[in-house]
């Protein structure tokens, strides 16, 4: 496993580019791996996600099984007249090590973009149908009902007592981004591609929102397969991808 880290130039236009649709970026991150299966149901799963931490600061973070080849997206959206040998504008480390030393009682900050929904049924009889966790204090506590299944438990926060989640737990809720977009947004208008005749993909819409905050390991076992298989839904949206840092 690795984990690779890029950080965007982003007032160039292909960064931009890249930048305005999801699947996009989803392609691009696909593009580092030479000979990926096409297949969407036996690739290996790799995640990534996007961390906008102020206008023109814009991270991204891969954690694959293979290593990637990011050099399409320096020449896109990197520095390129900077890259040289040792440095060919993007950093990937080994993860395995990393994650083999988590172990019980561990504390660690993390953070974590997912696309927290819950089911719904508006009639009876009615099929239930998918919506997204929109309020800060719903979010979280949709991570709250995840995190013993993921091996973990938010540590408390400066009320640990109080009724309100957001005050109990030492975790903040923030970065709320509601996207809409096409799934293909290069596809050829109907009728007019070789394979498009009358087809054209509907528009994909997703809520996004980052956690952050601090953890106890609970289950190492099933962290592990958090950190390299992610949380919740959105996967190949930039969603689901766990990081761990060591407490400030």
């Amino acid at each position: 496993m690795y984990l690779t880290h890029f950080r965007i130039n982003t007032p160039r236009h292909g960064a931009r580019f890249l930048l305005s649709s999801p699947q996009r970026w989803h392609a691009a991150v696909l593009a580092s791996f030479p000979g990926l299966p096409p297949d969407p149901g036996v690739r290996p799963r790799i995640l990534w996600r996007l961390d906008h931490n102020a206008r023109a600061d814009v991270h991204a973070y891969i954690v694959s099984p293979d290593r990637p080849d990011l050099t399409h997206l320096v020449e896109q959206a990197g520095w390129p007249s900077l890259a040289e040998p040792g440095n060919p504008g993007w950093e990937t480390l080994h993860y395995r090590p990393f994650l083999g030393r988590l172990a019980k009682g561990d504390r660690w900050a993390f953070r974590l973009t997912a696309n927290p929904v819950h089911s719904i049924r508006r009639k009876d009889g009615e099929p239930t149908k998918r919506t997204a966790h929109v309020s800060p204090r719903h979010q979280l506590g949709w991570l709250l009902e995840r995190q013993t299944r993921h091996g973990f438990m938010l540590l408390p926060g400066v009320v640990p007592d109080a009724q309100d989640p957001l005050e109990r737990y030492a975790a903040i809720v923030h970065g709320r981004r509601d996207l809409s977009f096409r799934k293909r947004p290069d596809d050829p208008a109907p009728g007019t591609g070789p394979k498009g005749k009358g087809r054209r993909s509907g528009p994909v819409s997703l809520v996004t929102a980052v956690f952050s905050g601090r953890l106890e390991v609970t289950d190492p076992d099933a962290l592990r397969n958090a950190l390299t298989q992610g949380i919740g839904r959105g996967k190949a949206y930039g969603c689901g991808l766990l990081t761990l840092a060591p407490e400030s």
